[in-house]
């Protein structure tokens, strides 16, 4: 006879609020000093489009260009959602480097296991619960080409969406793109929200393709925007580093002062604070 189920298997692990907040004076040094800015694509009304969410639950779904994906979502959901908390999936392996993550928001999850898969159907629902959560979920599942196409996700939020059977699923496409800068840009663009229980029943091999082709759209608007290397697309959540280096930013500052100049340690002219 199996033991019974821990009944804390099935509620997302505690969030410390404090420990968060630490690490977020991390993550936001971190993307200074690593990147020119965090733009979030704008809807057509000109205005940056985030997502209305309200109070429902909410999981957010990416591709996965690069080892970077989970500190932008944690500056993008400081940014844009201030009063949720970030949980999400990560495999076990590497968060058993960095124990003190899983009181963050980060699931231990061991890939391509059946107990991978249960632990993970079990946060899904956990989180479908409240209404003070986002859940994150790359994808793609490894890191992938934002311009390789056809797009193919793993069952998994297709999985998810189906165990949720509440709350919204939104796309979110992600690019790291370099323009006139030594550091690369940030790229984000949110997709429209799926109400989940507007498809009462629908399986998980049924939302597959709805969320691939979500998330497809939304990779192609961000393309298209990031191809064309214009700021005014865009709405900067957060700002990085610009210039060179200091000796010679400096030889450039003493130039500009020369011609009675103000010195912009930037290429392009754009003042992101």
């Amino acid at each position: 006879m199996s033991p019974p189920d821990d009944p804390r298997e099935h509620e997302l692990p505690p969030f410390s609020r404090w420990l968060a907040g630490w690490f977020m004076l991390y993550v936001r040094n971190y993307f200074r000093r690593h990147f020119h800015a965090l733009r979030l694509l704008e809807g057509r009304d000109g205005t940056a489009a985030v997502p209305d969410i309200g109070d429902e639950p909410v999981i957010i779904y990416t591709n996965h260009p690069g080892w970077w994906d989970p500190l932008v979502f944690l500056l993008l959901a400081e940014r844009c959602y201030p009063g949720r908390l970030s949980y999400g999936p990560i495999d076990a392996a590497a968060l058993g480097k960095y124990r003190f993550m899983e009181r963050i928001g980060f699931l231990g999850i061991e890939p391509d296991t059946r107990r991978g898969a249960t632990r993970f159907l079990r946060m899904t629902r956990a989180a479908s619960r409240r209404a003070d959560v986002i859940f994150w979920i790359t994808a793609q599942g490894e890191f992938a080409d934002p311009r390789r196409r056809p797009l193919a996700i793993r069952p998994g939020a297709a999985h998810a969406a189906a165990a949720a059977g509440r709350g919204l699923i939104v796309p979110l496409a992600v690019e790291y793109p370099f323009w006139s800068e030594r550091l690369p840009e940030a790229l984000v663009a949110f997709g429209p929200p799926l109400r989940i229980g507007d498809a009462p029943g629908r399986t998980a091999a049924a939302w597959l393709p709805v969320l691939e082709a979500g998330l497809a759209a939304t990779q192609e608007a961000l393309a298209a925007a990031a191809i064309r290397r214009d700021p005014a697309a865009f709405t900067v959540l957060a700002a990085g580093d610009v210039g060179v280096g200091w000796v010679y930013d400096c030889l450039r500052r003493c130039a500009a002062w020369s011609r009675g100049e103000r010195f912009d340690a930037s290429h392009g002219g754009e003042r992101l604070r």
